[in-house]
């Protein structure tokens, strides 16, 4: 069997924004995040060794489903950092998996990922639905 080329390469975000300025001001304030680099009609973020990117688009994401995720060490204290900040997360009636204060125990994972995970959701200021996880051993 041949090996795809793809296997070799590197998979990142890229999150659409009608305003790319006020994209930029809301990942600064809310997140702490600066671009490591822009471009016309973009800028790059780079998060531990991996990155994402901000487009102009006059499109709108659909916010109907996660269209980032960061995998956090604590989510508890990442979802107090960023409510400190004025992120607002999301609430989701999910039957049989009850969140509390914002974040829900899912069972079950990838077997190298753990037993499950913690997740939680908000929406950054352009509206696209990102999500945080922290794996459970």
């Amino acid at each position: 069997m041949t090996t795809s080329p793809l296997a070799h390469g590197h998979v990142v975000a890229r999150l659409p924004a009608q305003d790319l300025d006020r994209a930029r001001a809301w990942y600064r304030d809310k997140l702490g995040l600066e671009p490591a680099e822009e471009r016309e009609g973009g800028l790059r973020y780079v998060v531990g060794d991996t990155w994402f990117g901000l487009f102009a688009s006059t499109g709108a994401p659909s916010g109907t489903h996660t269209q980032m995720a960061w995998t956090v060490d604590d989510i508890d204290e990442t979802v107090a950092f960023m409510r400190a900040r004025g992120v607002v997360f999301e609430h989701y009636d999910i039957p049989g998996l009850p969140m509390v204060d914002g974040i829900v125990d899912i069972p079950g994972n990838y077997p190298s990922l753990g037993s499950g995970e913690r997740s939680a959701w908000f929406r950054d200021g352009e509206g696209n639905l990102i999500g945080l996880s922290q794996l459970v051993p």
